[in-house]
């Protein structure tokens, strides 16, 4: 299955949102006119999903979902060196830091080195697939404008799992978030599978896929062509 340039699947099943329930421009912000955002729902496919998502060159993909729904391991899987991850970041300095400081210390230097890392990767022109928690929208706007700004396109890759999955993926890595944050990541990834459903998409998305955890563990490839 490959997602053109433009967002448009060319398989016959996306569903475009009609252009009444496109996304909502950001504040002082215009969406393009010509961005006509495409759904693709994977989930409940029993085994027929597609192993593979090739996105247009220069593209970026986010890939969402609640803290253990598996987003850092789909992405070691299947970005192909191309993954930016705020786990990694956070890997690479939990190496360095000391035994027994607290991540609270240094998390604002753990932001900083991600989002210049990223920022850095978006400048180059490269194609990139990009963690994201689902809080942080203005990331996604960022994401926006700079795909804007080179002529590609921005996508969206949705993982929908219950939080009971979540919570398991969690214990199974090792490491958990507070009951507080996990609420507030179930509250915006809930916003975010219930907007993409209606067809209204992040400001700039032009296209969205939702994958329940049987259609992620498919895909060996989040490519770009």
């Amino acid at each position: 299955m490959t997602l053109q340039p433009t967002g448009a699947y060319a398989t016959t099943t996306g569903v475009p949102a009609p252009p009444a329930m496109q996304a909502a421009p950001a504040p002082a912000e215009t969406a393009p006119p010509s961005l006509v955002p495409v759904l693709r729902d994977l989930r409940e496919r029993a085994g027929r999903s597609p192993h593979s998502l090739v996105f247009g060159a220069g593209d970026v993909v986010v890939v969402s979902g609640l803290p253990g729904s598996g987003k850092s391991t789909l992405m070691r899987r299947a970005a192909q060196g191309l993954g930016i991850d705020s786990q990694d970041t956070r890997d690479r300095w939990d190496a360095r830091a000391p035994r027994l400081l607290p991540y609270a210390v240094y998390r604002p230097l753990v932001r900083l080195a991600h989002y210049t890392g990223l920022r850095r990767a978006l400048r180059s022109g490269q194609s990139v697939v990009v963690h994201d928690c689902g809080t942080q929208a203005w990331v996604r706007r960022w994401l926006a404008r700079e795909t804007r700004r080179r002529g590609t396109s921005l996508h969206l890759v949705l993982l929908d799992v219950t939080p009971e999955v979540a919570r398991a993926g969690q214990r199974e890595r090792g490491r958990g978030v507070s009951g507080y944050a996990f609420a507030r990541h179930r509250r915006a990834v809930s916003r975010l599978v219930a907007d993409a459903e209606a067809g209204r998409l992040p400001w700039g998305c032009a296209s969205a896929v939702l994958l329940d955890r049987e259609a992620a563990g498919a895909l060996g490839r989040l490519g770009f062509g």
